[in-house]
């Protein structure tokens, strides 16, 4: 059974405990910064394991010194559901250990 969409004020309920976490295009997004290529190529590969144990996966872009991840929930329609939040909440906590900010 897919997840159910969340209301827009539910988003952004959700959205205030996620600094730098937006709700742009039906999905919520953010962009870190990180140091060096390496560490950001470092924090994609790290995110991608999580993705995987979650079997749910954002669109996820590396720039030279960026990374930006955008979600929403496919099977409920592209709305944003409990699992996006709980992808963008795995990914807030583990972002700080590769210097992303």
């Amino acid at each position: 059974m897919p997840s159910q969409p969340l209301s827009q004020k539910e988003i952004e309920d959700r959205l205030r405990e996620l600094p730098g976490w937006a709700f742009e295009d039906d999905r919520i997004v953010r962009t870190y910064r990180l140091g060096t290529h390496f560490a950001a190529s470092a924090l994609v590969a790290h995110i991608a394991t999580v993705q995987d144990e979650l079997n749910h996966h954002s669109d996820l872009t590396l720039g030279y010194n960026t990374v930006r991840l955008a979600v929403n929930t496919h099977s409920a329609g592209d709305a944003v559901t409990e699992a996006d939040f709980a992808l963008a909440q795995r990914v807030q906590d583990l972002a700080p250990a590769h210097g992303a900010s």
